[in-house]
């Protein structure tokens, strides 16, 4: 995974600085979104790993797949593809994210808790996280039955982990 984000780094590089010059971080979020999911699906990556297809095909096939690209962002496509390059996708698109949400000052958050959480707690939790983050914050909430109690908030590679498993782990663990 992490030689595949070492390949990714400078297309996102490159992306991002067309993107910033446009105004259109939102539209080539999009775009590489959807593009990371076509290559999720198992036909296309084997049609597009096939030695038997021409780049050009691949090229055009993609294209056609995405939408309605601008020129750069169909530029950027065919750079993808003739450098056989469409396989890390999903770690250009995962890391565009990271870059947009730090240039809009936002980040996206995940929290998991045993129950569902009503709309007050909810807002609770992003108030305190717009304070200690400085940023808008996008909460998306799950629900997982493995937790006992409390939440986990994930925020890319950050972890709170305010879980009673947690909680009982280290009460163990200062007793032992």
């Amino acid at each position: 995974m992490s030689e595949a984000n070492t390949i990714a780094r400078p297309y996102v590089q490159a992306a991002f600085e067309v993107a910033q010059k446009q105004g259109d971080l939102k539209g080539w979020s999009e775009m590489l979104q959807t593009l990371s999911g076509l290559m999720s699906n198992e036909e296309i990556r084997s049609v597009v790993a096939s030695p038997r297809i021409k780049s050009a095909q691949v090229e055009e096939l993609m294209l056609q797949l995405a939408g309605t690209p601008n020129k750069e962002q169909e530029n950027f496509v065919r750079i993808l593809a003739q450098g056989g390059r469409l396989n890390v996708l999903a770690e250009i698109a995962a890391l565009f994210e990271m870059l947009r949400a730090e240039a809009e000052k936002s980040a996206q958050v995940t929290v998991s808790s045993a129950f569902d959480l009503s709309a007050e707690q909810q807002a609770k939790i992003a108030t305190a996280l717009k304070v200690r983050l400085g940023t808008e914050v996008k909460l998306s909430c799950t629900v997982d039955k493995g937790l006992l109690g409390g939440i986990v908030i994930r925020m890319g590679d950050k972890v709170i982990d305010g879980s009673a498993n947690t909680r009982l782990a280290e009460l163990a663990y200062a007793l032992a």
